[in-house]
């Protein structure tokens, strides 16, 4: 049986690095269709429109996407192509995995952690957002809901449940920011206490940022809001080698889509050169997602041993190998 994902081939780099992937994805057998539509620069330029009603429809009525980096042009008009697709589909948990691979460039060699962002409210949402004609003042209201903390919390504590994690940490200003992320605080106290297996903790953002810094191997799952979410999960990429390595689920009641969380890169589009690993990892998550759980394994797999052998990797993983050469060994470890 085959299973049609929605895939968006993104820009600059993102061609390069989604060819790469659907490669290893249908070098598995993996059994998956693909419903190619456009985002970003390349739908404007073809359609005339960021994001074209098409491209949502395919999203909605796949129900599982698979995206590259898209470029949101600079200035003002359009939002955050990424924030209206989550906003749009109510993606309302960011899962973002940081996980240590043997042969990067990486200080640390035992991080293991996720960190699950809170999606779709916060600062984010950017309600009543306002500047003054004469610029002399802005304003943005920071809004969260019982209901979105809640979800956000419960899916983390459940994610830690289904994966065997063993303990979640909320982080948090409650100190400071009484009120929004006093809430966050206490409704995930309140979810906590239906999983009495798992420890529960809470920490305060800046702690957090340093004893990721300083003993990041305490962590095992994150829960926090938008704007801590989207800082802390770069500084966990940080930990293991950077955003090349870092891919990213948009998870939502109806929908899920799955991306590089890096740019787009265009100073090295064409090169033959784009690390593919976010993309591929973030296939290995759209894998676990659509129940192939054995073929997510396989793949995360031959992206380590790959990686650990060194001799076709990518150059910002120290190799002098190319997104081909690169593709080719994760190909020949995932039919082997």
């Amino acid at each position: 049986m085959t299973q049609t994902i929605t895939v968006i081939r993104g820009d600059g780099i993102g061609p390069e690095i989604m060819d790469a992937t659907l490669r290893v994805l249908d070098a598995m057998g993996a059994g998956l269709e693909y419903d190619f539509q456009l985002a970003g620069l390349a739908a404007q330029e073809a359609k005339g429109d960021l994001l074209p009603a098409e491209t949502l429809a395919s999203i909605e009525a796949n129900r599982v996407a698979l995206k590259a980096p898209l470029t949101t042009p600079v200035g003002g008009g359009f939002k955050s192509l990424n924030v209206t697709l989550r906003k749009h589909f109510d993606l309302y948990a960011n899962v973002r995995p940081a996980i240590s691979f043997k042969g990067t460039r990486s200080r640390y060699e035992n991080i293991d952690l996720i960190t699950v962002r809170e999606n779709t409210e916060g600062a984010y949402l950017a309600e009543g957002a306002y500047t003054a004609p004469d610029g002399s003042r802005a304003e943005s209201k920071m809004v969260v809901t019982r209901a979105g903390c809640e979800r956000v919390v419960r899916y983390a504590f459940d994610l830690a449940r289904r994966t065997g994690r063993k303990q979640v940490t909320a982080i948090h200003k409650a100190n400071i920011l009484k009120d929004v992320t006093g809430m966050f605080l206490n409704v995930a106290r309140e979810v906590a206490a239906d999983y009495p297996e798992i420890e529960f903790r809470d920490m305060i953002v800046d702690n957090a940022c340093m004893q990721l810094v300083m003993r990041p191997e305490q962590f095992d799952v994150i829960v926090t809001t938008n704007l801590f979410g989207d800082i802390l999960s770069d500084l966990c990429a940080g930990l293991v080698g950077g955003l090349g390595l870092a891919p990213g689920a948009n998870i939502g009641e109806d929908v899920a889509m799955f991306e590089a969380v890096h740019g787009s890169a265009p100073d090295i589009a064409g090169r033959g050169i784009a690390n593919p690993c976010a993309l591929l990892l973030a296939a290995a998550q759209m894998l676990d997602h659509l129940g192939q759980q054995d073929k997510a394994t396989k793949l995360r797999e031959a992206i380590a041993e790959t990686i650990a052998a060194g001799d076709r990797t990518t150059p910002d993983l120290g190799g002098s190998g190319t997104t081909e050469s690169f593709t080719d060994a994760i190909c020949q470890r995932v039919t082997a």
